[in-house]
């Protein structure tokens, strides 16, 4: 399938749906935990991690994904992710950091979060393991969390803001596909 039909293909996905689509993306590789970095937030990409998440960005780029506003999670590797994925898409989205996207937060306090952003079409989530695993189940009624390796994507389309439980899972990306189409 060629990259022109790949971006008609995403368009026609976005046009027939209703109310927001929302991309979970899991935050890149980051420096291990360790005494190089004994506080957990500051942890910050690698190198490797952020080459590839430009891929995995040139990637969403090919399958015609447009986001208009990035919602990240408060920690530096969250941030740094977010921050590659808003370069990288060239519509220039706006950033938000949002607490509720640190981990340990429950999907409710994410929902409500997102909900304050009612007027946006296509929001992209940065966030962190299981949080945001447990957060995709919630949003489309699965009992067990989606598993996202870093630099994974999903969209789930919601009909309204703040979701509910009622999202339908329209892709679920590794970031090893995503890389192969960049």
């Amino acid at each position: 399938m060629t990259a022109d039909r790949k971006r008609q293909d995403a368009e026609d996905d976005q046009d027939a749906s209703t109310g927001t689509s929302l991309y979970l993306v899991r935050h890149a590789i980051a420096a291990e935990r360790g005494p190089k970095w004994p506080d957990d937030t500051k942890r910050p990409l690698t190198h490797k991690g952020a080459a590839r998440m430009r891929q995995v960005v040139r990637g969403l780029r090919a399958l015609g994904v447009e986001i208009d506003l990035v919602l990240t999670s408060p920690l530096v590797r969250a941030r740094q992710t977010a921050d590659l994925l808003v370069e990288g898409l060239g519509t220039a989205p706006a950033l938000e950091v949002v607490p509720a996207l640190a981990p340990e937060e429950p999907p409710s306090a994410v929902a409500a979060a997102v909900g304050r952003h009612a007027t946006a079409n296509r929001v992209a989530l940065v966030g962190h393991e299981p949080a945001l695993g447990l957060l995709g189940a919630w949003l489309i009624g699965a009992r067990e969390p989606l598993v996202f390796k870093k630099g994974g994507v999903c969209r789930i389309d919601v009909p309204t803001l703040p979701p509910g439980r009622n999202g339908q899972l329209v892709w679920f990306a590794t970031p090893k596909m995503l890389r192969a189409l960049a």
